[in-house]
């Protein structure tokens, strides 16, 4: 099989599934850039990396941080750096349920993936990829049919960030159970994420930028837990697929374990 060519970046790659996806992307001939919010385990995991004969450089990259993201495209850009890929893999769930958790939640898992692809899709080349690794936790059918109808179809980004933001104000003041919102942040943001994967693979087909959502299934991580099925080169498998799509490839899907899965 050819070796893929390019540089890939790829959000949350220190541990879990982002440092998986970073090495079999790496084992398949990309050059990664492995980022994450925490330093030292980052270049750690990058040092490992590299320690196993593969093209992987630590960037320091704090997804919920503007300046931070800000601070590595000016710095990509200056290096005239081009894209092949990126994934937007960063993501936390919280322990707990409040407005805190609410909005720590959006802002690393919506927000952050948003605000990064912002950023970072202008450095992406023609016929790159864009992948969301989201989570079968934020499938329409899992939502009460009153907030279904919000998120589908999909509304523009800014209306869709609005009633993110709304989730968040309505858990503040205790309203959310009585407007039909799930008791859980971490499924509005994957919802959320869903959402805007389809608006944004209609706005870049011009570009014919491949963008995709992936759902890893239920692996064994820190945020999966020990009793999960799957380990992490299975949870990785599709992620890695959705980055290295030929020319042509699916858009606007949502995948788990390389088949087109419902919204």
């Amino acid at each position: 099989m050819p070796k893929a060519k390019g540089t890939v970046l790829v959000t949350g790659g220190n541990r879990g599934i982002g440092l998986e996806v970073c090495r079999q992307l790496g084992l398949a001939g990309m050059r990664v850039l492995l980022t994450a919010r925490d330093a030292d385990g980052g270049e750690m995991a990058a040092s490992a990396l590299r320690a196993e004969a593969l093209d992987v450089t630590f960037e320091p990259l704090d997804v919920a941080a503007r300046e931070s993201i800000d601070a590595l495209a000016a710095k990509l850009q200056s290096q005239g750096q081009r894209l092949a890929a990126l994934v937007n893999n960063a993501a936390i769930t919280m322990d707990g349920f409040d407005a805190s958790v609410a909005e720590q939640t959006q802002a690393v898992n919506f927000f952050g993936a948003w605000n990064v692809t912002e950023r970072l899709a202008p450095l992406l080349e023609e016929h790159g990829r864009l992948v969301m690794v989201s989570s079968g936790a934020g499938e329409l059918g899992n939502l009460p049919p009153e907030i279904r109808r919000r998120f589908d179809p999909p509304p523009p980004k800014e209306t869709l960030a609005a009633l993110v933001r709304e989730f968040i104000e309505d858990v503040r003041s205790g309203q959310f159970a009585r407007k039909g919102w799930p008791r859980s942040a971490y499924r509005v943001s994957k919802a959320a994420l869903n959402a805007l994967t389809r608006r944004l693979a209609e706005e870049l087909k011009g570009r014919h930028l491949l963008v995709n959502a992936v759902c890893p299934g239920w692996v064994r991580t820190r945020m999966g837990g020990a009793s999960a099925p799957r380990g992490v080169e299975e949870g990785a498998d599709t992620i890695v697929w959705a980055a290295l799509l030929p020319p042509g490839g699916p858009t606007g899907g949502f995948f788990r374990d390389r088949k087109p899965i419902s919204w």
